[in-house]
């Protein structure tokens, strides 16, 4: 009963992607979505495994990469990541799981992005016009986990996600939908996870208001009536993410586990990343990975990492982790997280 209900979920979730994402194969359709800093992955524990995760999934970030994994914290943790983004792009994400009971959790998260103040440009007055506007993006979660077995846990993350650029904002509600299963071979971990499946997003706001004339062939007629421009809905970009983990080793002084995540997104091709962590007395930890293998187009590449995870006499422990990302032509990209259990 509990192999037929983890088989039939699978099934759901990769008809759901498949009817998303549409018939259309070999096409990319980059840039096709809304709200694509859904997208950058959040904390450098995971960036620096190469971004294999979703079977792991097992601090505070588990709200972003799996949110069934936040049954396997053993503690309270409050997680916070700060990332200097591409073109000068600030990003940043803040969880905190709570644990109701050994089966059980809850979360809350926030995710936003920002670019600081810019100066509005117009073919007249390429300079400058002396006015600024900024955008920004953000989504606020609600996130509930539970095991439904010693070894299959299911989770599911809503979010309220909002964007806004000058005088004009858009919003959406979405839904994350994860699950970890232990397999009996070797404790391997199997994840799966879909992502930002939610309705569409349209900016409206007074930019969109336009003079118009309804008859250009009446003399004498008002040709200022105020009218608004019809924008587009686009789609949130939904990913789907399945991958395995396993300890290849794992002693009292030491550990490596090695994972690998195979990636279906809407708005790009498929992909795969792989990652390795290696512990140290669970106290120093050495991280790498490759992200978007197979994917032909991508500029992001290679990762390494590392961490320091410190207990505070024995009630609490805070953990530090650096990610540095490899992104070819573009800047290269560091990622600093900061974890407390408690």
């Amino acid at each position: 009963m509990k192999k037929t209900f983890t088989i039939s979920l699978m099934i759901t979730i990769l008809t759901i992607a498949n009817l998303q994402g549409g018939f259309v194969k070999n096409v990319s359709k980059v840039g096709t979505t809304s709200a694509p800093f859904l997208e950058i992955e959040a904390g450098a524990r995971a960036i620096g495994m190469g971004g294999a995760f979703v079977a792991i999934a097992n601090d505070a970030s588990a709200i972003y990469w799996n949110p069934a994994g936040m049954t396997k914290l053993k503690r309270n943790e409050v997680f916070l990541n700060h990332t200097e983004w591409l073109a000068d792009i600030n990003y940043d994400f803040a969880s905190l799981v709570m644990k109701l009971d050994h089966a059980s959790a809850i979360g809350v998260s926030y995710t936003g992005i920002n670019m600081g103040d810019m100066e509005i440009r117009t073919i007249l007055e390429p300079e400058g016009t002396g006015e600024l506007f900024s955008v920004n993006d953000m989504a606020i979660g609600l996130s509930y986990a539970r095991n439904l077995t010693d070894r299959f846990s299911i989770g599911f993350n809503g979010k309220y996600i909002h964007q806004t650029i000058y005088h004009m904002s858009a919003s959406a509600i979405a839904v994350d939908i994860g699950t970890l299963f232990k397999t009996r071979f070797h404790d391997m971990t199997i994840g799966m996870c879909i992502s930002n499946f939610g309705n569409k997003m349209t900016l409206r706001g007074k930019d969109a208001l336009v003079k118009h004339d309804i008859d250009i062939l009446k003399e004498g007629n008002n040709d200022r009536i105020n009218a608004h421009l019809d924008t587009d809905s686009w789609s949130l970009p939904l990913l789907l993410r399945i991958g395995i983990a396993f300890d290849v080793m794992n002693t009292s002084i030491s550990r490596l586990t090695v994972a690998a995540d195979a990636m279906h997104p809407s708005d790009n091709l498929e992909s795969v990343n792989i990652g390795f962590e290696f512990a140290l007395k669970e106290f120093l930890f050495l991280r790498g990975g490759y992200t978007n293998l197979l994917l032909d187009d991508g500029e992001e590449s290679f990762a390494v990492g590392g961490g320091i995870h410190y207990g505070i006499r024995g009630f609490a422990s805070l953990n530090f982790d650096y990610a540095f990302s490899d992104f070819g032509i573009l800047n290269n990209v560091h990622r600093f997280s900061i974890g407390l259990s408690f």
